[in-house]
């Protein structure tokens, strides 16, 4: 079969539902969040409104906590059938995509949204980020060049907090990495406690297993969502977004980025170019985007970050 034919295979497996369609399952729905609260979700670069949250976002969270609480009433059911305690485990929503795709204002906003709902009011957030090896290990093995690559993350970390997660631990924690710092925090650590979801949200967590007998992350996640957009716009986002970080460094001495405070626009936007070529636009082509199969719901970005497709894996 030619990679033509796969992808025709792949493609037909999903329904592809227009923005206009999708924007009509948010009849009678309120949006609970205030415009001021949307600006404080957003990230850098970022143009998510009220109106891209009422339109995509509310119909999603109402979705997946519709699917959170079937799966949590299948669990008591199967606990019931066995004559078992019900000891249904948080519902776990993996979020994909590039760097600088808007992932992580996906993942802030869907945990605001489910939230709201009343089968789902307990939902934490945890990004992979934390599974990152510090930038001292990095430099040992000499990876540091290749910062989210699946090499550069702890994927045995990772495995290990999501396999307790799913066997129902009564508290469980993360570590903690700064964006301000690039690096992780020692002795930071993000705790949940059984919620009702949580949302992880990466690079490579739809990633395949390295070897054929270990746990592939994505088979610890009960829904997966890829955030897609064209290469060329990724791009522009990516290079707004450096320039953004680093306009911010010239007030915090602090920050990663302080370290082109100093250059010129030119070659600040040469040097984010540099990076994107080098390091995250391959790891998008080598490791990213192929996992995007994986995904049972794809949202589909035009040139200006709003979502304009909506593709919903076949049940």
């Amino acid at each position: 079969m030619s990679p033509d034919e796969t992808l025709m295979t792949v493609d037909s497996l999903y329904r592809e539902i227009g923005r206009a369609e999708w924007a009509r399952m948010a009849a009678g729905m309120q949006s609970p969040l205030t415009e001021t609260e949307v600006v404080q979700l957003r990230g850098i670069g970022d143009r998510l409104d009220i109106r891209e949250v009422q339109e995509v976002y509310l119909p999603l969270s109402r979705m997946l906590s519709l699917y959170a609480s079937a799966t949590k009433r299948l669990g008591a059911d199967t606990a019931g059938f066995l004559g078992e305690a019900d000891s249904t485990t948080p519902f776990i929503v993996a979020v994909a995509g590039s760097v600088a795709v808007g992932k992580s204002t996906v993942a802030r906003l869907l945990r605001e949204l489910m939230s709201r709902w009343p089968g789902t009011p307990r939902v934490e957030l945890v990004t992979t980020d934390g599974f990152l090896y510090p930038n001292a290990e990095l430099e040992r093995r000499g990876i540091m060049d290749r910062k989210g690559f699946p090499e550069s993350y702890d994927r045995r970390a990772l495995v290990e907090f999501l396999v307790a997660v799913k066997s129902g631990a009564a508290e469980v924690r993360a570590p903690y990495y700064s964006h301000m710092r690039y690096d992780i925090i020692p002795d930071a650590h993000v705790t949940v406690r059984r919620p009702d979801v949580i949302i992880v949200e990466g690079l490579n967590v739809l990633a395949s297993a390295p070897n054929p007998h270990d746990i592939a992350v994505s088979e610890l996640f009960d829904f997966s969502v890829y955030v897609d957009a064209e290469i060329a716009h990724i791009t522009q986002w990516y290079v707004d977004r450096f320039l953004a970080l680093r306009a911010a460094a010239f007030s915090n001495p602090n920050s990663f980025f302080r370290v082109f405070a100093d250059i010129s626009d030119d070659e600040a936007v040469e040097r984010a170019l540099g990076f994107w070529n080098d390091i995250n636009l391959p790891n998008l082509r080598e490791n990213v985007e192929p996992t995007k199969h994986r995904a049972k719901l794809v949202l589909q970005k035009g040139a200006n970050h709003t979502v304009e497709t909506v593709r919903l894996r076949k049940l």
